[in-house]
């Protein structure tokens, strides 16, 4: 049984296996109550009858397909309408291994309206109620190929870093508003995601497959710490500020009314 006071609700998408599933699991046992939302009504209805026994938490199951607009739409109204829910775990999400050139161009289709259209507008849903309350989490789940796009297939890549630069704005737009943002960059991780992307997680050494409890743990590790961007493989945080502030120092000569001398005809 969980011995933590309420926190209010959490609503995790993608939450019934995987990813998904653990950080049910882990925010049970913070004090939140769920809203776990899936395709899958049967996997949904094991896991919120194990939390309900083991943490004694409120589990609320939403069976709904994130890769249509009714089943974003109807997700979003809970967001706009359950003023219980204080963290949104934006972690829904499919990918692909197999080159653009060798790609189904209706899976590529699918792929963006999951990871990009769903989370954008779920978050975008979540983000006023938060405001009004002054406070509230959202957790974005990205990827490392969101930084390291040549690893897998570019339209995942692309969704990826999406996610990121979509993260560090809603960051720098709520921030002073008492509204929590992460991003989460998981390597490799043992999940269903590379069998149904075509590439069975055997196939990977095993050195750099973390388990999927392992990651979730490492990245409400970095919640707890502040992170706005947590990698849980990067050893050394200070390579991400070396990457991060070489980003920023960019800003000043981003725009200018003149090209660059370079690119002047000689």
């Amino acid at each position: 049984m969980s011995d933590t006071f309420n926190k209010g609700t959490a609503l995790i998408t993608g939450a019934s296996s995987g990813i998904g599933a653990i950080y049910a699991d882990r925010l049970a046992r913070r004090g939140y109550d769920l809203i776990l939302v899936a395709r899958n009504r049967y996997r949904l209805d094991r896991i919120a009858s194990r939390l309900t026994t083991e943490t004694g938490r409120t589990v609320e199951v939403v069976a709904a397909d994130l890769g249509d607009n009714e089943g974003i739409a109807r997700v979003e109204d809970i967001l706009r309408t359950d003023a219980s829910i204080t963290l949104l775990v934006n972690n829904a999400g499919v990918g692909a291994t197999v080159p653009l050139l060798q790609s189904d161009p209706g899976k590529m289709d699918a792929m963006i309206t999951l990871n990009v259209v769903a989370l954008t507008r779920l978050a975008a849903a979540a983000a006023p109620e938060f405001v009004e309350r002054g406070a509230g989490t959202i957790i974005n789940i990205s990827s490392i190929v969101a930084i390291s796009p040549e690893l897998l297939n570019g339209v995942y890549g692309g969704t990826k870093a999406f996610v990121l630069a979509f993260s560090q704005s809603l960051h720098h737009e709520l921030a002073d508003k008492g509204v929590r943002v992460q991003v989460v960059l998981p390597g490799a991780t043992s999940t269903e995601f590379w069998d149904i992307a075509g590439l069975p997680v055997s196939n990977l050494p095993e050195a750099i497959v973390m388990p999927a409890a392992d990651m979730v743990d490492a990245a409400l590790a970095g919640l707890d710490q502040g992170e706005l961007v947590t990698i849980p493989s990067l050893p050394d945080i200070d390579d991400w500020n070396a990457f991060e502030n070489a980003r920023q120092a960019l800003g000043p000569n981003l725009s200018h009314r003149r090209p660059a001398r370079r690119l002047l005809a000689s």
